[in-house]
């Protein structure tokens, strides 16, 4: 199969290939499209055998549910069997946007997207060109990020085009994602707010809609083994090829820590590479060649890393390295996400300062 790439500047413009894409979905196949998260591979999310497709493409786990993205709210209505308070709330203050709701499903969703539960996730994407291309299609659109499986999540449409080149007909070109990292997943069937995966709608701003205690965080999200209810939730997730241990303390400590680590390895012989700062980079100075390093910006600019991280730990697939050493950053506001998606890469192998 040949992939087409399709560079979208404008979608008032360009309707007729968003309406090309729309078609390819309509008919069953698959096309990947940016968010503002991360670049999404779609599938018609009410076509079990077209979802099927995405598994497919992927190598994904049949049991690790697709998220449904929806044009606006009214495509909500169709795909999910009740809208409770809470999901209403959190729908009128941060949708369109990052965040994803767990909602008892609608008859109409698939058994195949939906890993066995009565659930399901939706999101109404921020991204315009992802709404004109749901629109074009008129269905919700079933999409994980358009990586093989395990991978880190493609945040340009080159990125994207090296997982899937030959295995989907379509690209949508929109840019680099703006957030870098996936939507916040929010499990809306209980009483509380619960948390499944972190992402840019933090912690902090749904306790400020909500109210302290009224937002909980999923035990999946410190390690704990748990049958998936979102995506994201196994052990291993976002990871480069190489294997790779994570660093965590005190950022006037990191330097002299990954010395002593880069040194311990290369006296087993190991080719050690780098995804840090750019203040440990410069710490490390001749210690570690340009070649072994990835730069994912300032320390304690969590926005900034996380736009970075993905693309930081894809540059590795090229790189001469047999084992990663990657920098922790803070925990908290955005630092969750960055630290979670960092835990799964590293397969939680963490080293303290």
């Amino acid at each position: 199969m040949q992939t087409k790439i399709v560079k979208i500047d404008d979608v008032k413009k360009q309707d007729a290939e968003l309406q090309q894409a729309g078609e390819i979905l309509r008919r069953g196949g698959l096309v990947a499209f940016p968010t503002e998260t991360v670049y999404g591979l779609g599938a018609n999310g009410l076509d079990g055998e077209a979802c099927a497709g995405i598994y497919a493409a992927k190598g994904r786990p049949s049991d690790n549910p697709l998220i449904l993205h929806a044009a606006g709210r009214d495509m909500v209505d169709s795909i999910a069997a009740e809208v409770p308070e809470l999901a209403e709330q959190l729908m009128a203050a941060f949708c369109p946007g990052p965040i994803t709701l767990i909602l008892r499903r609608s008859r109409l969703v698939p058994d195949r997207i939906t890993g066995g539960l009565d659930t399901v996730g939706v999101r109404i994407p921020e991204n315009d060109i992802a709404r004109a291309m749901i629109r074009a299609a008129g269905v919700p659109v079933a999409a994980p990020s358009a990586n093989l499986s395990g991978r880190p999540s493609p945040t340009t449409a080159q990125a994207t085009a090296r997982d899937m080149d030959g295995r989907i007909p379509l690209i949508l070109d929109g840019g680099p994602c703006r957030f870098g990292v996936e939507s916040t997943i929010v499990d809306c069937t209980g009483e509380r707010a619960v948390i499944l995966r972190p992402g840019a709608v933090t912690r902090e701003m749904l306790e400020e809609l909500l109210g302290k205690g009224q937002v909980g965080l999923d035990p999946a999200l410190v390690g704990a083994k748990t049958v998936p209810k979102a995506p994201g939730m196994k052990y291993t997730h976002y990871a480069p090829k190489a294997p790779m241990t994570l660093i965590e303390g005190e950022p006037s400590r990191m330097g002299q820590a990954f010395a002593r680590e880069i040194q311990r390895l290369r006296a087993e012989g190991r080719r050690v590479g780098v995804v840090a700062s750019r203040e440990v980079l410069q710490e490390l100075g001749g210690l570690i060649p340009a070649e072994l390093a990835a730069d994912y910006g300032h320390q304690g600019d969590l926005p900034a890393i996380a736009a970075n991280l993905y693309e930081a730990l894809r540059s590795f697939d090229d790189k001469p390295a047999d084992v990663l050493l990657g920098e922790g950053t803070v925990g908290t506001g955005l630092g969750l996400a960055i630290m979670n998606r960092l835990h799964k890469a590293s397969g939680f192998r963490t080293i303290h300062a």
